[in-house]
């Protein structure tokens, strides 16, 4: 990266932290019951992470990515999942090691983590990354009976940021993305990159950052298919 463009990029993050309004997390209970139509045991899912787990970007939290994953998991299983979120908008994987996984208790049937945007965000390495998304997995493995992860969301094709940043941006992620592969399948964690997947018209909601009810269906979707493959073929 040259020097314009670096000046340029830090001009361009510059902006948007002074302009771009973040849709703020949305009311309602962060726990609830999903599939109450299914027959047997009521199966557990706590979901650990960032905004994209509080359900920035929705009116309420029964729109939010957690209950709508509930649903499918519950269609996919045929049983009722009850389902608990903890999270926070700003929240990295820092934060989520230290405040919400130890938080985890009576050993959930799913523990899902997300995390990552925060972290390119506030600048961390990637050796910061791996080194605590291995420790985060290592105890995630010890509290939930089947963890998965998904990858950073897409900002680098927000509509509310500009052309620069979203291309460094976009560098960042993949790179990202790409130790996140190894270190889940070190440990034979299911993985789902979001990240590049191409996005259904109406994806953003208004904040043009964090996804619409149809785009937190869309991320729903995707990791059902990826926690249980079986299903597809």
């Amino acid at each position: 990266m040259n020097p314009f463009e670096r000046l340029l990029i830090s001009a361009e993050a510059l902006w948007a932290q002074r302009s771009v309004k973040l849709a703020p997390e949305p009311p309602g209970e962060r726990c609830g019951v999903s599939g109450l139509s299914q027959p047997g045991r009521p199966l557990h899912l706590v979901a650990v992470g960032d905004s994209l787990v509080a359900g920035s970007g929705v009116d309420h939290q029964s729109e939010a990515l957690t209950p709508l994953l509930a649903g499918l998991i519950a269609q996919t299983v045929g049983a009722p999942v009850k389902w608990e979120t903890r999270a926070q908008l700003g929240a990295t994987i820092r934060r989520v090691r230290y405040r919400y996984l130890p938080e985890v208790t009576g050993k959930p049937d799913y523990l899902f983590i997300c995390a990552g945007t925060n972290d390119i965000m506030a600048r961390r390495s990637i050796q910061e990354w791996c080194d605590d998304l291995s420790a985060t997995l290592d105890e995630a493995l010890t509290r939930g009976q089947k963890v998965f992860v998904c990858s950073s969301g897409q900002p680098h094709n927000s509509p509310a940021l500009p052309k620069a940043l979203r291309e460094a941006l976009g560098r960042q992620i993949d790179a990202q993305t790409e130790a996140s592969i190894e270190i889940c399948r070190e440990r034979g964690v299911p993985f789902t990159n979001v990240s590049r997947a191409p996005l259904p018209e109406g994806f953003w909601a208004t904040d043009g950052f964090h996804p619409s009810r149809i785009g937190y269906e869309f991320a729903a979707k995707m990791l059902v298919d990826s926690l249980f493959p079986q299903k597809n073929q």
